[in-house]
């Protein structure tokens, strides 16, 4: 289920780290939710300079690096494993394209087990006790 979207600038510098990026992506997915990586996507989407806008100006006019991410998770999880998967995204695009992390802007979307699909069928029923067991879990540790 997890799925994670890297939105770079199309630079040579960028292009070149793409697949240590989304190989790095899905060890931090895996390490954080104990998901077999087999069930893991991560894209990249380049992104012209010229239509990239960062602290006010282009790009392609200021040079700046400005990564944006965005992940999908299933409700349920803990706050706590989102904000690892947020702060090791940014890490990872530190790490690798050597950009400000003051620049770096993510996002994580909960997606509802209703309205998420796993080969056609709504991951509620296909992961109903997965689910189920997250939802124990976080229940559990909010009390």
């Amino acid at each position: 289920m997890p799925v994670a979207n890297f939105h770079l600038i199309d630079i040579p510098l960028n292009r070149a780290l793409v697949k240590p990026l989304l190989k790095g992506a899905c060890a931090l997915y895996a390490e954080v939710l104990g998901a077999p990586p087999e069930r893991i996507r991560a894209f990249v989407t380049f992104h012209d300079p010229d239509a990239f806008l960062a602290g006010g100006e282009l790009c392609s006019e200021n040079g700046e690096n400005a990564p944006y991410f965005d992940f999908i998770v299933l409700e349920g999880r803990p706050v706590e494993q989102r904000h690892l998967l947020l702060s090791g995204f940014t890490d990872l695009l530190v790490a690798l394209l050597g950009v400000d992390r003051n620049a770096i802007r993510g996002h994580c979307r909960p997606v509802s087990p209703e309205n998420w699909a796993i080969g056609g069928v709504p991951a509620s029923e296909k992961r109903a006790a997965e689910i189920d067991t997250l939802a124990r879990a976080a229940a559990a540790a909010a009390r």
